[in-house]
């Protein structure tokens, strides 16, 4: 393996050691929680929809992700899956 090879490869696994998208981030998250504060969190979301004041925004992909439901700007329920 080429020297240039082993440091995307190194780069990548570092990515995704050092995603947000965790257990850890996921257990600090709870109802009444403002939005601001969730994107702090876990940066900006994957995919966000809503309508009428109600909204749902997903961090990460099908096999490993957070998913938030916000009534106006405050956290209403939380869901995640495969996290590590």
């Amino acid at each position: 393996m080429s020297l240039r090879s082993f440091a995307l490869l190194s780069f990548c696994v570092l990515l995704a050691a050092c995603s947000k998208v965790n257990q850890e981030n996921y257990a600090k998250l709870s109802a009444g929680m403002p939005k601001a504060e969730v994107e702090t969190l876990l940066g900006k979301p994957t995919d966000c929809s809503g309508a009428l004041g109600m909204s749902s925004c997903t961090w990460g992909d099908k096999n490993s992700f957070i998913s938030v439901q916000y009534a106006g700007d405050k956290v209403l329920m939380f869901s995640g899956q495969g996290l590590k």
